[in-house]
């Protein structure tokens, strides 16, 4: 595997770490910008609709661009935005703050993405994904906890100037560590790019990695109440449980890394509907600790995981282009926001299990999104490549 893929597993940490800072460190952040916390939660959802809306804007205006010159454009806008947020005297600079970030991020995921599968050999183009997608995994393990901790003994002031030294590192790791890769010839045509969305079957593999990761975050994006109020854990036990679950998503992204090159479409399949017998396991089993334990690890091992295997069958299905893995990244995002947005209003009329069983809903239709594929003749797909026009992929990939 070349090294420059870990670079970019670096960068993606980096991006990760700034967008989970919010959530650890809201009660200070409150205080600080005179906001309530409602307020500071606005925050998170402005990062996340600037990510799913605005990254693919920023991506095509750098497609012309060399893919490492166009990553440092990237850094250098997201810089902007975290010293702003870090410096941001009021909440309404924070928010601009947080939608120049999180436009930034997304679009460094599409350009990443994409880099890793190009300078990775095509028969294991989805470990690259895999390993490149590690800085998310570490975000979410290491991450999170280390800007809390910081923004706790420091201020939160702190947490952000801290994310700014990584990015900065990120950014010169980046420039020493990740080779010029030339465009595909057409490949930095906007046009080019354009021409893959005219697949009615693209659209439906990108509305599958909606279901996929909307179904793993109705569950995660309220771990913490479940885990405390239902199942009955000590608040001080949630980090260390958090934790754990941060452990079997690398396990699981590391598996799912080595199989997505050949078994694109059985890893889908096998993980959703592991996937629904964790999450419906967990709803019927909350209240037992050591079962509630294990479907959440078993969540973690089959969830959010499945994206190197997402990333390689969408790309076969479009592009390996930087706005194809863009607007996959914006489809993804928009699963966090559907899993979140009705899991709240769930919770309020049904209880803290809803979350769980909106998950399993979801896991469904994402199985059912699959269906189309699962009925196609097998066929010989060539793998995917650095081309512009859209390859067909195989009912059983490899």
């Amino acid at each position: 595997m070349p090294r420059a893929v870990y670079v970019l597993a670096l960068g993606i940490f980096a991006m990760v770490t700034s967008e989970f800072v919010v959530a650890g460190l809201m009660p200070q952040m409150a205080e600080g910008l005179d906001a309530t916390i409602p307020e500071i939660g606005y925050l998170i959802t402005a990062f996340a609709i600037a990510m799913a809306f605005g990254g693919p804007f920023l991506t095509a205006a750098l497609l012309r661009l060399e893919p490492k010159r166009a990553l440092m454009v990237i850094f250098a806008v997201f810089l902007s935005g975290n010293v702003l947020a870090a410096l941001a005297p009021d909440y309404w600079t924070m928010l601009v703050a947080r939608v120049v970030t999180g436009i930034a991020s997304q679009a460094f995921f599409g350009v990443a993405i994409s880099l890793a599968t190009r300078l990775a050999r095509p028969e294991v183009r989805g470990r690259a994904v895999a390993v490149a997608l590690n800085g998310l995994m570490l975000g979410t393990l290491l991450g999170l906890p280390f800007a809390t901790v910081v923004g706790e003994h420091l201020g939160w002031r702190a947490a952000f100037w801290a994310i700014t030294v990584l990015t900065a590192a990120a950014a010169l790791t980046t420039f020493a560590g990740v080779p010029r890769v030339e465009q595909a010839e057409g490949g930095g045509a906007l046009r080019a790019e354009l021409g893959a969305f005219r697949s009615p079957r693209l659209w439906l593999v990108l509305i599958t990695s909606t279901f996929v990761i909307g179904a793993t975050f109705s569950t995660f994006s309220y771990l913490n109440p479940i885990l405390t109020e239902v199942t009955g854990f000590a608040t001080g036990t949630v980090p260390l449980l958090l934790v754990a679950y941060g452990a079997a998503t690398l396990i699981g992204n590391t598996v799912v890394g080595r199989l997505a090159d050949r078994y694109t479409l059985p890893v889908l399949v096998t993980g959703l509907l592991l996937n629904l017998g964790f999450l419906t396991g967990f709803a019927l089993l909350a209240d037992l600790p050591v079962a509630a334990v294990a479907m959440m690890l078993g969540i973690g091992l089959v969830g959010v995981t499945m994206n190197p295997a997402m990333v390689t069958r969408v790309q076969r299905a479009g592009t390996t282009g930087p706005l194809v893995n863009s607007v996959h990244s914006s489809f993804i995002t928009g699963g966090i926001v559907v899993a979140t947005s009705v899991g709240g209003p769930a919770i309020d009329a049904f209880g803290l299990r809803a979350p769980l069983w909106i998950g399993a809903g979801l896991a469904v239709l994402g199985l059912l999104s699959l269906v189309p594929d699962l009925r196609r003749r097998p066929a010989t797909a060539p793998a995917a490549t650095g081309a512009t026009t859209p390859a067909r992929e195989a009912v059983e990939v490899g």
